[in-house]
């Protein structure tokens, strides 16, 4: 079994990233699709899964499987021990204060579902304010939606400037006294754009509110540090982050946390239960009811390792050089495209959203003729309805970058296109 080497793993966040050596602890990778070579351009929809990821996963049901935090017994001390290790080792990766600070879900959705019911449900009321953006993902917003909705509140929106970034100074244009919660994503799905997180929650703290930040998106490809962006709230999810589907986490500070009330009631959230009454487990139990997917979080555990051992900022930097690659590339062989997002790679994930010809074909079409080639990208809005209508697109094709991406398969999109353009060379060509 491949395996990532530590030595390699240590150098200088300049150091470039092994890609070829990443490639071969992706089993997946090794494919053909349609008789080509597979090109994964998806990870921002799910990453792919490295062979130590996948063993974990074998390992817990070959030889650890039981429940956890109910035993006396050694196979229910060892899936706890492999259980709270994940949780410690989120903690490191993302700079919380201690593992009770972490809380496992399914998902990031889950995640910010638990935000808006268990903290929203008891501090927002009638004419109170909720400021979220423009570039939500549905998930960052339909729970606020939900929650104003039923207390009375009013949604906000933060703006994106004309070059798709935060705009920070019609932001600050929102704040007042009567916003509760600001909601932002750290890195939008669709766009790429990185929000100014520190300076979006140093104002909202100055009225007092709370920030959330929906990081699905972040902590996967860049350092993510939940004491210095000084958010309340940081959600994620394990599968976009070489980790299986199934698990998210939400962090949170411990005193906002231990005021909250559970997200759900039964098993294992409970301290003291009676016929009438019951008491609450400390955290983070009281927010995790129930048995929990404790496999998948122990193979969580074995993607967070393997992340560390590369380096989030050698991470980063791999993934601005393939977007400074695709950008550059794209632009001059297919002048044909609409692009969306910042053009300031400073300010951008590795996200490529486009259209073809203003439009003029349709991203399905775009995606299907790129799969035939056997390059896989998304087509739709991306779970962004509200976000295209910004954008003036219905929808758009976005090709998302990772750690086993190369420069080769870059080339390989741009000639993937041109067979999209040869097919409706006549529909691009049509006046607009």
């Amino acid at each position: 079994m491949a395996v990532i080497d530590i030595a390699r793993a240590q150098q200088t966040p300049e150091t470039p990233l092994d890609v070829d050596a990443i490639r071969r602890d992706f089993p997946i990778l090794a494919q053909t699709v349609n008789g080509h070579p597979l090109v994964y351009l998806d990870s921002a929809a799910t990453s792919q899964k490295p062979r130590q990821v996948i063993q974990a996963l074998v390992d817990y049901y070959e030889r650890h499987n039981s429940n956890i935090h109910r035993a006396a017994h050694t196979l229910a001390a060892r899936s706890t021990e492999l259980y709270e290790r994940t949780r410690t080792r989120l903690a490191g990766f993302i700079n919380a204060s201690g593992p009770a600070e972490i809380i496992f879900t399914r998902n990031t959705t889950e995640a910010l579902n638990l935000v808006a019911a268990c903290w929203g449900g008891g501090h927002i009321g009638p004419g109170d304010e909720i400021v979220v953006t423009q570039m939500e993902h549905h998930s960052n917003l339909v729970p606020w939606q939900r929650l104003a909705e039923g207390k009375g509140a009013h949604l906000k929106f933060v703006p994106l400037t004309p070059t798709f970034k935060f705009d920070l100074a019609a932001y600050a244009e929102l704040l007042s006294p009567r916003v509760k919660l600001v909601a932002l994503p750290h890195v939008s799905n669709v766009l790429g754009t990185i929000a100014p997180v520190a300076e979006v929650s140093r104002l909202a703290h100055e009225v007092g509110a709370v920030v959330v930040v929906d990081g699905a998106q972040s902590a996967p490809h860049m350092p993510v540090d939940v004491q210095a962006l000084g958010c309340d709230f940081f959600a994620l999810s394990a599968h976009k982050m070489l980790g299986p589907t199934g698990v998210g986490a939400l962090w949170g500070r411990t005193a906002l946390l231990e005021a909250m009330p559970p997200f759900l009631s039964g098993g294992s959230m409970i301290g003291e239960v009676q016929w009438t009454k019951s008491t609450w487990a400390p955290l983070p139990q009281k927010f995790e009811a129930g048995t929990p997917n404790i496999a998948d979080v122990v193979a969580f555990g074995a993607a967070i390792e393997y992340l560390e051992r590369l380096g989030m900022e050698r991470v980063r930097r791999h993934e601005v050089e393939l977007m400074r690659c695709a950008l550059g590339a794209l632009r001059e062989a297919h002048p044909e495209l609409t692009h969306y997002g910042p053009g300031d790679l400073d300010f951008r994930g590795g996200v490529l959203a486009f259209n073809v010809g203003h439009g003029a074909v349709h991203p399905h079409d775009v995606a299907q003729l790129l799969d035939g080639q056997g390059i896989a990208v998304r087509a739709g809005h991306h779970c962004a309805r509200p976000l295209h209508s910004v954008m003036d697109a219905p929808s758009s094709v976005r090709a998302s970058f990772y750690v086993y991406n190369t420069t080769e398969e870059v080339d390989a999109l741009s000639r993937g296109l041109d067979e999209v353009k040869r097919v409706f060379r006549r529909v691009i060509e049509r006046p607009q």
